[in-house]
């Protein structure tokens, strides 16, 4: 497998339940940093109507997707509703060698495969506040088959009980409070002394206690 680098960047993998809200928190927030980037995966499915290759996803065949598996190139890969997904390694060491910081959007499988490779990553949960609010946001998105969304309700509890092992759950109940709490999350890691420290050179010899 491919060797990951650790550095000052910030890892951050972000999952939840489908219906839960999180692209629409993830977007909302992207808009107060200017050094975060979303990390594009790479799916063996076709694009969707405005979706652009590099930007959305990568797009590729099913024989390149095998190699990159053959080579130990993703970080972790899934499948899901017969199309494969995967996360590449590359992609987390270029930005987390850049000191930036990237988030990922995995299944919960996916986020504790990311911190086997990475431990330093930071999982964050997205929950809906009940059950009912979930189902009720996934029948006024009106954007898939019954089938689908009874898929997608009935694989939603195992992903809850993932919930416990994630550093940090952002309940979107309120949207702008979420979005209020994911942001401070970020900002919290930035913030950390391991992180800060390196900046202060001024302080250096304070610090070092000379």
């Amino acid at each position: 497998m491919t060797e990951h680098v650790s550095s000052a960047g910030i890892l951050f993998v972000v999952s939840a339940p489908s219906g839960a809200g999180k692209t629409s928190l993830l977007n909302e927030v992207f808009k107060k940093f200017d050094d975060i980037s979303f990390s594009v995966s790479v799916t063996t499915r076709a694009p969707r109507n405005g979706e652009v290759d590099g930007v959305n996803y990568r797009f590729v065949s099913d024989v390149t997707f095998d190699r990159c598996i053959e080579e130990g190139a993703f970080a972790e890969w899934a499948e899901v509703h017969s199309k494969r997904y995967g996360t590449l390694v590359s992609t987390i060491n270029e930005s987390l060698e850049n000191g930036g910081v990237l988030v990922l959007d995995t299944d919960t499988v996916g986020a504790f495969n990311i911190r086997k490779s990475f431990p330093e990553a930071v999982l964050v949960f997205i929950a809906p506040p009940s059950p009912e609010a979930l189902e009720d946001r996934l029948r006024k998105r009106n954007t898939e088959s019954q089938e689908m969304i009874e898929k997608r309700l009935n694989a939603a509890p195992g992903e809850i009980r993932c919930m416990p092992d994630y550093n940090y759950i952002v309940i979107n109940d309120d949207f702008d409070h979420a979005v209020d709490c994911l942001t401070a999350l970020i900002t919290a890691e930035k913030l950390k002394s391991d992180r800060i420290l390196p900046q202060l050179t001024s302080w250096r010899s304070a610090i070092d206690g000379l």
